[in-house]
């Protein structure tokens, strides 16, 4: 055992001298190998027959720390998520120590209790006056336990007897909307035929009216309106639905309404910006994924429900009595594992439960603040300089989306012609940035918009960004746009 530990001292070295959680800027954001020479660099290949010392443990450990991706360097900006927070990281390697999982109170005595204490805190948070929760691996699977409630509550007996003979359930969605959607529909046997999507705005908010119509539409003919996902942060552009306007809809059809705040519900911990949540205490259910904009550690995804507190309980209990004895000699109450989908669930919640322990909701709203604060800035500097074009005049969230403009395309008649020709300049600046491994920055088009390619960069609270950052960003990217041979 001694041995064991002094293998995991010498990672932590490891971690500490890499300095992970806050990479120097001089350091590269990637060493970038392609596929096949990464390959032979780390030899992923496996012989069984072959053991390893500790040594070459940790020269392994070493090489996938060299060529893996530095989230925790400010000049990446190229998901979602960022860098960590280092109690959200403490949480997670006692979890990972611990090796238990969520289900019961008989093996995660401590964490059951954390689990409901983070439902509880959530619950207030958003305005939801009671109801009930559950930690899940990832976005996109909250997103479907919700869809999946919405289901039972228009009919229990959905989940014995399956919806043969039913009206086709239809489910909406905006075209802005996270794409976990349609593997939803796609997963419950509902079909993408009958995932209507819905026509956002010019900011990618969802239109009210657009929705009623479509659920007017769908019961003239003869399916069943029963879900209505809107969402708080988009995936690119970043925009808030007004949840009050889409709760007007959903309350005079009868549908539930669920919010993927996924990105964007982290903005309920600012003062100043927990307003783009309006409305919140009209949902059903809301999504909140703490590892995107707040920084702790992936994964750290959270569902909460409006209303009735057994409601996820009847809707997915299977009522194993090997693991969910009822005459246990504790309150079986705190069994919360039938609840969920998963049987082995990792303990996610300790994770951010520390954080907000340690930090509390008012500094962590401070950390919030200033990658809005980061995000306008780059803004106001990218409206400032002709070499660039946003893609919107103003931003909700941090998610800040543009274009830049070449030497050889300023001054020129923006034709269809010279907007193909600078749709091709993000990827192409994208592809230096990573070679040289100086900063990530990701870049996407909007088909649906009729719009190409353009940077999408995404400020977070991990690692805590300054205008320094911000200024020196546009210069490399202008570097790099200088470097571009002509004609593309």
């Amino acid at each position: 055992m001694a041995d064991d530990w002094a293998f995991l001292e010498r990672i932590y070295k490891l971690l500490r001298d890499e300095d992970v959680l806050a990479t120097s800027p001089e350091a590269s954001v990637v060493d970038f190998k392609f596929p096949d020479e990464l390959a032979r660099i780390i030899d992923v290949s496996l012989d069984t027959k072959v053991s390893r010392t500790a040594d070459e443990a940790e020269e392994i450990c070493r090489l996938v720390l060299r060529y893996s991706v530095k989230t925790g360097h400010r000049y990446f900006c190229n998901q979602l998520f960022g860098g960590c927070d280092v109690y959200g990281l403490a949480g997670a390697w006692i979890t990972d120590a611990l090796n238990t999982s969520q289900y019961t109170f008989e093996v995660a005595p401590v964490f059951t209790l954390i689990e409901d204490t983070i439902i509880r805190k959530c619950l207030e948070l958003f305005n939801f006056s009671e109801g009930d929760g559950i930690f899940s691996p990832g976005g996109s699977m909250s997103n479907m336990y919700a869809m999946i409630l919405a289901r039972f509550k228009v009919n229990p007996k959905f989940k014995c007897m399956g919806m043969f003979g039913s009206p086709p359930l239809v489910a909406f969605t905006s075209q802005d909307a996270h794409y976990s959607l349609k593997k939803a529909a796609h997963w419950m046997g509902i079909g993408l035929n009958n995932l209507e999507v819905v026509e956002s705005d010019e900011r990618g908010r969802m239109c009210p009216e657009a929705l009623k119509k479509a659920i007017v539409r769908v019961k003239e003919e003869g399916r069943r309106p029963f879900f209505v996902n809107a969402t708080a942060g988009t995936t690119v552009l970043g925009a808030f639905d007004d949840i009050n306007a889409l709760a007007d809809v959903c309350q005079e059809a009868g549908v539930w309404l669920h919010l993927d705040a996924c990105l964007g519900g982290t903005a309920i911990l600012s003062e100043k910006h927990k307003n783009l949540l309006r409305g919140s205490e009209r949902l059903n259910s809301l999504a909140w994924n703490p590892h995107k904009t707040l920084g702790a550690p992936l994964q750290c995804s959270i569902l909460i429900v409006s209303g009735e507190k057994n409601l996820l309980h009847k809707c997915n209990c299977a009522n194993a009595d090997y693991l969910f004895q009822q005459d246990k000699f504790y309150d079986i109450s705190y069994d919360t594992g039938d609840k969920s989908f998963q049987c082995g669930r990792k303990v996610d919640s300790f994770k951010v439960w520390l954080m907000l322990k340690v930090r509390g909701v008012n500094e962590l709203g401070l950390k919030v603040d200033n990658a809005m604060e980061m995000s306008q800035y780059l803004t106001n500097r990218l409206k400032s300089n002709s070499t660039f074009r946003l893609v919107l005049d103003e931003f909700q969230y941090t998610n800040i989306c543009f274009w830049y403009i070449p030497k050889s395309m300023r001054g020129q008649e923006e034709t269809q012609e010279w907007w193909n020709t600078l749709y091709k300049v993000a990827p192409l600046i994208k592809e230096k940035m990573v070679k040289k491994g100086s900063m990530m920055v990701g870049f996407c088009p909007l088909p649906h918009k009729n719009v190409g390619n353009f940077f999408r960069m995404v400020i977070t609270c991990y690692p805590t960004l300054t205008r320094n950052d911000v200024d020196c960003f546009i210069a490399e990217i202008e570097q790099f746009g200088d470097s571009l041979d002509f004609p593309l």
